[in-house]
C-alpha cells in the first residue's frame, strides 16, 4: 500500500511516499532554519507563509522521487497535531485537497506518535516498549503497548529539553538551532567542569523540568562572564551533560519500574551525540535493547507520519474532510480510535 504523508507542524515542510508503512520510497524535507535563524527561534506567522510556499513543491518532489503518480496512492496521512496551528492548517489543507481530488482516504496523525514509531522504518520493534520523546516542545516518557496504545508516565512541567537547548544557546549568543551549536561546542569541553543542578531528579516522579537549569546557566554567566567566551566549551558540555543526565536517569528508573527491556528514544533532541552515548551506556548496563532512529528520522519528516498512518488506514480508520488542526493533542487520547474509529 502506497501512502503519501505530509508534515508541517513547525518549521519543516515535508512530504514522503512510503510503502506498507515501512519502506521509504521518498522523503523530502524543506527546512526553514535559515529563515528563522535571524530571530533566534521559530516565528509562527513566518513558518505558516513558508509552508504555503513550499508544500506544492515538496509533494511534487516526493511523488517524482518515488516514481509514482497520485493515481498510485491508496491514502494520505497528514500531521493533525500537536504543533503550530497555522502551520498545521497548511499541511491539512493540502492533504484534504489531494484526498478529495484522488478519491482516496485521509488520516490525521499525531506528530509525536510518528516520532515514536519512526524507528520502524529502519528496524522492527516489538511491543511493549518504553519511549522517550525529546524535542523542542516535548520531553515525555511513554509506555507503548501498540500503535494507538500509549500511556504517559512523565512529562515536562515547563521547558522541554530542546527548548532549553535553544534558550541557553541564545543566551550564549550561539546560532539557531541551539542544540546543534551546543553539541558541537560540548565535544571540546569538560562536562564535569561546572556542576549545574539536576531539576526533579530525585522527586520520585518521571516528570522533567529544565527551566531552572536554564536560569542556573544565566546566573553562572552573570557571575563568571568570561565563561561565555574563553570557557564556552566547558559551559556547553556541562549544561548538555546536566540535561542528558536527567533524561537518562529518569528513563532508567522508568525501565526498572515497568520491567520493560526495550527503549525507543525519538525526536529532534535524540540527534544529540551525548544523549545517544549516555542512553547506550545505560541500556548496555541494564541489558535493555535500545532503538534510536538515524538523525534524518529523528528530525521532523513526513515518512514517520506514514508509519501510524498505514496502520490506521489498513484497519479501516480514516478521517473526514472536516479534519481540523489540534495544536494540543495528548497521545493518551488516541486509544479511542481503536475502539470507536474516527
Amino acid at each position: 500500500m502506497l501512502l503519501l504523508a505530509l508534515e508541517s507542524s513547525c518549521d519543516e515542510t515535508a512530504a514522503a511516499v512510503v510503502a506498507d508503512g515501512r519502506v521509504i520510497r521518498s522523503n523530502i524535507v524543506s527546512s526553514q532554519i535559515a529563515v528563522h535563524a535571524e530571530y533566534g527561534g521559530v516565528v509562527p506567522e513566518i513558518a505558516s507563509r513558508q509552508h504555503l510556499e513550499a508544500v506544492s513543491t515538496v509533494v511534487t518532489q516526493a511523488l517524482e522521487g518515488a516514481g509514482v503518480t497520485p493515481a498510485d496512492l491508496k491514502g494520505i496521512a497528514v500531521t493533525q497535531g500537536p504543533g503550530l496551528a497555522g502551520a498545521l492548517l497548511v499541511g491539512l489543507s493540502a492533504a484534504k485537497g489531494l484526498a478529495f481530488g484522488c478519491g482516496i482516504p485521509l488520516i490525521g496523525v499525531n506528530h509525536i506518535e510518528g516520532h515514536l514509531l519512526a524507528v520502524m522504518l529502519e528496524r522492527p520493534v516489538e511491543f511493549p516498549f518504553l519511549a522517550l520523546a525529546v524535542s523542542g516542545g516535548h520531553s515525555h516518557l511513554y509506555r507503548v503497548d501498540g500503535v494507538g496504545r500509549y500511556r504517559t508516565l512523565g512529562q515536562t512541567v515547563d521547558d522541554a529539553a530542546g527548548e532549553a537547548f535553544d534558550k541557553v544557546a541564545k543566551l550564549l549568543g550561539l546560532p539557531y538551532p541551539g542544540g546543534v551549536a551546543i553539541d558541537r561546542l560540548a565535544a571540546q569541553g569538560d562536562p564535569g567542569a561546572i556542576r549545574f543542578p539536576r531539576p526533579l531528579l530525585n522527586d520520585g516522579s518521571y516528570n522533567f523540568s529544565f527551566s531552572g537549569l536554564k536560569t542556573a546557566v544565566l546566573t553562572h554567566v552573570k557571575k563568571h562572564p568570561e565563561s561565555a567566551e574563553a570557557g564556552i566549551h566547558d559551559l556547553a558540555a556541562s549544561f548538555q551533560w546536566a540535561v542528558c543526565d536527567v533524561l537518562t536517569q529518569k528513563t532508567a528508573a522508568a525501565l526498572v519500574e515497568t520491567g520493560l527491556n526495550r527503549l525507543v528514544v525519538a525526536g529532534g533532541v535524540a540527534c544529540n551525540s551525548a544523549l545517544r552515548l549516555s542512553m547506550q551506556k545505560m541500556c548496555d548496563e541494564k541489558g535493555v535493547e535500545l532503538y534510536i532512529p538515524t538523525p534524518r528520522l529523528c528530525a521532523d519528516n513526513a515518512a514517520m507520519i506514514a508509519v501510524p498512518g498505514d496502520f490506521y488506514l489498513s484497519a479501516g480508520i480514516s478521517s473526514g474532510l472536516d479534519l481540523d488542526a489540534l495544536p494540543v493533542w495528548p497521545l493518551d487520547r488516541l486509544a479511542a480510535r481503536l475502539t470507536e474509529g474516527m
